[in-house]
């Protein structure tokens, strides 16, 4: 996605980590001891992110497969989602690339022509692609407009308008201001922890664990 600045509607960047809190996944849903510990992981590897200066580029670049990454100070929204799970161990690059091969008519550009063509370079960084793999191997969550659905680790995409669709990652901070869990997400102005929840439509929400763990064939 193209870079797209959010108006501002909260305070100051200094004053919302004065306000941060920790708190924990919702007991509430059932998860074994390892996906607990995969989504705490994940958001612990998110608001790391946020100490990395990364210019917004999202220009095609030929990276290596599989462990590629553009250089580590460019990158979009959907690269903080990548690289969040790298830290992991998990490559979405090979894992959604091994899916796409076994199963192109699953995903957007494949399914809508017949001369589309694999691609290692950029695949795992479109948003569609990983809604749908997400999807097919992970967990499709519900959307709502309650801020308690939306659990540390989990992650949410949004359409911002005019085809441009954004992802990031729920973590375990949360601002007293309103409550809600922060958004770990690069929209332009780099990796940022953000009250971000509700500012755009929400258009998918998933809970991915890593290769093994889907609930699709």
């Amino acid at each position: 996605m193209r870079a797209v600045y959010r108006r501002s509607k909260y305070a100051s960047g200094l004053a919302l980590l004065m306000s941060l809190t920790w708190v924990g996944a919702r007991p509430a849903r059932e998860q074994s001891a390892s996906h607990q510990a995969v989504l705490q992981h994940l958001s612990a590897a998110a608001i790391e992110r946020t100490h990395h200066s990364v210019r917004y580029d999202p220009a095609y670049v030929r990276i290596p497969y599989p462990g590629g990454d553009v250089p580590a100070d460019t990158g979009v929204c959907t690269d903080e989602v990548i690289r969040s799970y790298r830290a992991l161990g998990i490559d979405l690059q090979k894992e959604v690339h091994e899916d796409l091969v076994r199963n192109p008519s699953a995903y957007p550009l494949h399914s809508h022509s017949a001369t589309a063509r694999p691609d290692t370079n950029i695949d795992h960084r479109r948003v569609p692609n990983l809604m749908v793999f997400f999807r097919r191997k992970g967990e499709a969550l519900p959307i709502t407009l309650r801020a308690e659905d939306y659990a540390p680790g989990e992650i949410v995409v949004w359409d911002l308008g005019g085809g441009v669709l954004h992802i990031g990652i729920v973590v375990d901070r949360k601002t007293l201001q309103t409550g809600h869990n922060l958004i770990v997400h690069n929209i332009g102005a780099g990796p940022q922890m953000e009250d971000v929840i509700f500012d755009w439509k929400i258009i998918g929400h998933y809970r991915y664990f890593g290769p093994g763990d889907g609930v699709a064939p």
